[in-house]
């Protein structure tokens, strides 16, 4: 039996739910405050640590321009707003947390939490990467083709948009894997189903690191490999994840038999040994075989717990049969 949260079963006003979103909002902000306030005086710091990937790779007479003639002194203070708010993400997140909460069961708080935890890891890990590897990848690639007499002289304001967008890139393609569990949990699909459509997972990945990256090659390759391995490791892992339910549909799904010999009664019986409150793929699959005895009652009784118990696919199939057997 799935334990109940009390807690749940209060009803609270719509105004305290709206206060106590406003306080953890407040909270969140004034964490983003706190650490950008210390970082202030290291900003000019911060930026040239920024920087450093390209300064590398830039010819020895080349540096860094400012086009905008307010851009030395706003620009590292918007590095040090970003970082801030990068750096507060976890407290935010918890932040949005703890006002959520309440209102789970606990399997669901259990499953929520490791995903929480895990999605920043992970977008951490990507703005790293992009950092480490991508980056100094990117402008060896890129500096190299600047045509004879021209002199790369790179904005500051230019260049840190760039490696920003290059960072949130990096971050949110490291989500796949828990995006990958949170659509197995949900029902939505399952791993075998994933790895069917592998051939267009690798597809894909290779054009959204087209449109994602640069106009080069390897940072095109090198967000599209990662992006396919995290994939392999979300469908590994959303295994762990798979509803009891749905798993036991599939098997009861088996079970019935899909031709009738002995006309309904057989069907009705398999039904009655078979069907579980949750089985709603086991009933879409009664429903048709009751559509092919042409008892339609059945089957418009079936397909309408179908409607009120299935996914989002099997609602949508359940409903086109019903609109079927009406025009009928």
């Amino acid at each position: 039996m799935i334990p109940i949260n009390t807690d749940a079963l209060r009803e609270q006003p719509l105004v305290s739910h709206l206060l106590e979103l406003r306080n953890r909002v407040l909270k969140s902000i004034l964490m983003i405050g706190v650490v950008f306030l210390p970082m202030i005086p290291f900003a000019q710091e911060l930026y040239t640590l920024f920087a450093e990937p390209l300064l590398q790779h830039m010819p020895e007479d080349s540096q860094l321009i400012a086009i905008n003639p307010v851009s030395p002194f706003f620009i590292p203070f918007k590095l040090v707003l970003v970082l801030a708010f990068f750096v507060a993400v976890p407290f935010t997140l918890y932040q949005m947390w703890s006002f959520i909460a309440p209102g789970l069961y606990s399997h669901e708080k259990r499953l929520i939490a490791p995903l929480l935890l895990g999605s920043t890891l992970l977008f951490y890990l990507g703005a790293l990467f992009a950092y480490y590897v991508v980056l100094p990848l990117v402008f060896v690639f890129v500096l190299n083709f600047a045509p004879e007499g021209v002199a790369v002289m790179p904005d500051i304001s230019e260049y840190l948009d760039f490696v920003l967008t290059l960072f949130f890139a990096f971050g949110v393609a490291f989500e796949i894997p828990i995006v990958t569990i949170v659509a197995v949990w949900a029902g939505m699909t399952t791993p075998e189903n994933l790895i069917a459509k592998r051939p267009y997972v690798v597809v894909g990945v290779f054009v959204v690191g087209m449109m994602l990256t640069p106009p080069d090659v390897i940072s095109q390759t090198l967000l599209a490999v990662p992006m396919w391995l995290l994939f392999e490791l979300g469908v590994i892992l959303s295994r762990f994840y798979v509803r009891k339910d749905a798993a036991t549909d599939t098997d009861v799904a088996a079970a019935v038999p899909s031709t009738s010999t002995d006309g309904v009664a057989d069907v009705a019986d398999a039904a009655q040994a078979t069907v579980t409150p949750h089985s709603a793929t086991t009933k879409l699959a009664l429903a048709k075989q009751f559509i092919q005895q042409q008892d339609y009652d059945s089957a418009s009784v079936m397909l309408q717990e179908v409607v009120q118990e299935g996914n989002v696919d099997e609602q949508a199939l359940a409903r086109a049969l019903l609109a079927t057997l009406k025009g009928a």
